[in-house]
């Protein structure tokens, strides 16, 4: 299992920067000037200078090779130090565009370096968006392994209804009904989240809940509906397999074949939708954040893409990718430690 993990790592580099460089390409060729939004009262040889400075003078490979070496090799070294909260590596100043005289990875929107602001938005999200799956999968799971056992009941039917309305409504209007019901006309429920809020006691900790309640509700009916439909399908083809029936003659109570056989093999399927839906619902998050204000990684990685901020669009949807590579070398890990008959020799 190490070595295979130790494989798909070192394979994952030359994946990463593939899809690094087709990412970079693709967003050179977006319609847009960054420096469009310089207010006309600026000199013209001031945003020439401007215009150096960005790197937007340059060749392309020129500027995707600078951009290679901020994020892997610069980036890095100021995480470290993010991490161990101390200058192990020396010459950094939080909120500074240099790190040891090498020039960050800056936004053209803020002229701040893209990382911190990353940093800064990513606890929003964790908290919104972390807990909105955490709370989907919790709850899809049993609803899938009910509705399997009991088969065209009407707990199976509820169920299917439920996870077809999921399916079928958007975020962006989900969102909003659930402002209009909760909020203007219930008002039990805030319809702006306060990402300036801060937890320090009992209060403002129910405030913060209450302000989570809604977004997290538009997200985890998306992730309740897929992941529901996906554990009860593999739970059926379980049931009515042979070694289930073994089981049964010799004896082991429902509760043990449920839980124990069907569910483990029923696992694995559901897996691959669990751990490749981390990154998906980052992105899917970008409408919610927007509706719900929540100051967060999908808000800013629409305000970037308003602006015409390719140097953060860019790191974000690598990070995106990097997110996407990582969850399904942890998928295919999972698989075998669910079935003992997958080997990765």
């Amino acid at each position: 299992m190490l070595t295979f993990a130790v494989r798909r790592l070192v394979l994952a580099i030359p994946t990463l920067f593939f899809i690094s460089f087709v990412i970079f390409m693709l967003l050179q060729l977006a319609p847009g000037d960054p420096m469009a939004q310089v207010p006309l009262t600026v000199p013209p040889e001031v945003k020439e200078k401007m215009r150096q400075a960005l790197g937007l003078g340059e060749p392309v490979l020129v500027q995707y090779w600078k951009w290679l070496v901020q994020v892997f090799w610069t980036e890095p070294k100021i995480f470290i130090d993010w991490l161990t909260r101390d200058s192990l590596l020396l010459g950094w100043l939080p909120d500074t565009q240099l790190y040891q005289g090498e020039l960050r990875v800056i936004s053209w929107q803020t002229r701040s370096p893209v990382m911190d602001i990353v940093l800064q938005r990513l606890p929003q999200t964790l908290w919104v968006v972390g807990l909105a799956y955490v709370v989907g999968v919790l709850i899809a799971l049993p609803i899938g392994i009910y509705s399997a056992y009991r088969q065209y009941s009407v707990f199976d039917q509820a169920g299917t209804f439920v996870t077809m309305i999921g399916f079928s409504i958007p975020p962006f209007f989900t969102g909003p009904l659930l402002i209009v019901i909760f909020s203007v006309y219930l008002g039990w429920f805030p319809s702006i989240y306060d990402t300036t809020h801060v937890v320090n006691d009992w209060a403002s900790f129910k405030v913060q809940i209450y302000q989570m309640v809604m977004p997290v509700m538009v997200l985890a009916l998306q992730t309740t509906a897929q992941l529901s439909r996906y554990m009860r399908a593999s739970m059926l083809d379980n049931l009515n397999q042979d070694y289930v029936r073994t089981a049964r003659a010799k004896g082991l109570s429902e509760a043990v074949v449920v839980m124990v056989h069907v569910l483990r093999n029923s696992m694995i399927p559901v897996v691959t939708v669990i751990a490749l839906g981390v990154p998906a619902i980052f992105g899917g998050a970008i409408i919610t954040e927007n509706v719900f204000k929540v100051n967060g990684i999908g808000q800013l990685l629409l305000t970037a893409l308003f602006a015409n901020d390719l140097p953060m669009v860019m790191t974000l949807t690598f990070i995106f990718a990097m997110l996407i590579v990582l969850f399904n070398l942890i998928a295919d890990i999972l698989y075998g430690l669910l079935d003992p008959r997958i080997r990765y020799d």
